[in-house]
């Protein structure tokens, strides 16, 4: 396996967790403190801690530390493998459709002109 697609199943690993998306979505546009992000939910914080080790390890948030704080913000560079990922199954899968709509075209048109 290539270092990306090690890094994009590490990025799936950790987002099969519905808490750990969750936690995702929270800091995707703001730095949040480790504080907030555990107020937000009915877990404990230890909980939320080893959510947010699991999202640091797989490059999707980053950790910056101001004194005893810990403040985590979503990194877009993180999502990148994943992206890459989807849009390739998208294109893939628009090509099959693409191939079959073509290939049932051209039998329609030979059959109209076999009746013909």
């Amino acid at each position: 396996m290539i270092e990306d697609e090690s890094e994009t199943d590490d990025a799936f690993r950790a987002l099969a967790e519905p808490r750990r998306r969750a936690i995702l979505r929270l800091v995707a546009t703001d730095e949040l403190a480790a504080g907030e992000i555990a107020a937000a939910f009915d877990v404990t914080r230890t909980a939320i801690s080893q959510h947010l080790t699991v999202l640091r390890e797989a490059g999707l948030v980053s950790e910056r530390r101001a004194g005893t704080r810990r403040f985590y913000r979503a990194r877009p560079e993180g999502l990148a493998g994943l992206r890459e990922f989807l849009d390739s199954m998208w294109s893939d899968a628009l090509d099959v459709g693409r191939r079959l709509v073509e290939a049932e075209a051209a039998e329609h048109t030979a059959h109209r002109t076999d009746v013909a």
